[in-house]
């Protein structure tokens, strides 16, 4: 189909800097393939194929060990695709799935059992037309032992989430820091309110992700490194990266997986916090067993 987009690099360079034995990718996605997992009909954006043996490429050739693969919106509540990807990564993949509020035990259990560790709630309107906080509640409510709730929205609507996420009952995880706006710098309103956010409660972590989505100057992506270094070294026991491959709705302005990794040293400058971003904390969310 000619209308199928296509978001991710199709040569990513060989990253500068070298990832540490055991990084894990904690943020990335599978798409399809379509013949065999077709996409949601609510779906907002039609993607190309972009399955499991790709990622697994990437992850080779970025040198990265395992992955943490995130149901991605184009799929809705099936998380087939996820699912046959970690079922195909010789256990180095998990994932997080995206469900139907009303899902039952029974079916999170056999999620469990096929490597999902957590469910993501989207609240980014251009991507999804309903989020019902309620039934929200009530499923991160029935979660099995040790799984987290995966957030994602936009730095303006930060407050209004807040009575939603104070009443989560299980650690939270919010993806790409809740989109600040990085050229106010460190100490912008952002992620001033970011920080607000951290500090309320022990449990909640983040992704220091995606400069691509945050920085519109473009790479080297000069103002997110600025604003997120600090936020990295602050709350480095909450804290993981992903690539974020295959890079949803950036078709119009594509990055460069490998200078994506290049920027990990920017923002965690110390073999110590390299270790706590790219191995111990994702090990601690996804693979606490083997700890």
């Amino acid at each position: 189909m000619s209308d199928r987009i296509v978001s991710w690099h199709d040569a990513p360079s060989k990253p500068l800097y070298t990832p540490l034995a055991g990084a894990v990718d904690a943020h990335c996605h599978v798409f399809g393939p379509m013949a065999q997992f077709p996409f949601s009909a609510k779906a907002k954006y039609l993607p190309g194929d972009a399955g499991p043996d790709a990622l697994f490429a990437l992850r080779d050739h970025l040198g990265f060990s395992r992955n943490v693969i995130v149901q991605a919106s184009c799929h809705g509540t099936d998380n087939a695709a996820t699912l046959d990807a970690i079922a195909k990564s010789d256990g180095k993949a998990r994932g997080v799935a995206v469900v139907d509020p009303a899902i039952s035990e029974a079916e999170l259990a056999t999620l469990h059992a096929g490597g999902i560790r957590g469910i993501r709630f989207n609240f980014l309107k251009r991507l999804v037309d309903d989020a019902p906080k309620d039934k929200f509640l009530d499923v991160a409510s029935r979660l099995p032992e040790g799984w987290h709730v995966v957030i994602y929205f936009e730095a303006d609507i930060l407050e209004e989430l807040r009575p939603f996420m104070d009443a989560i009952p299980v650690p939270l995880v919010i993806d790409h820091m809740g989109r600040p706006d990085v050229t106010q710098g460190p100490d912008g309103p952002d992620l001033k309110a970011f920080r607000a956010l951290l500090d309320s409660r022990d449990d909640i972590w983040f992704k220091a992700t995606c400069p691509d989505r945050l920085d519109a100057a473009g790479d080297p992506w000069d103002a997110f490194a600025l604003a997120v270094a600090p936020l990295v070294a602050d709350y480095r026991n909450r804290v993981i990266w992903g690539t974020d491959w295959p890079h949803p709705n950036m078709q119009d302005a594509i990055p460069d997986d490998g200078h994506l990794v290049d920027m990990i040293p920017r923002i965690a400058p110390t073999i110590e916090l390299q270790t706590k971003l790219l191995v111990t904390n994702p090990m601690r969310l996804y693979w606490p067993e083997e700890l």
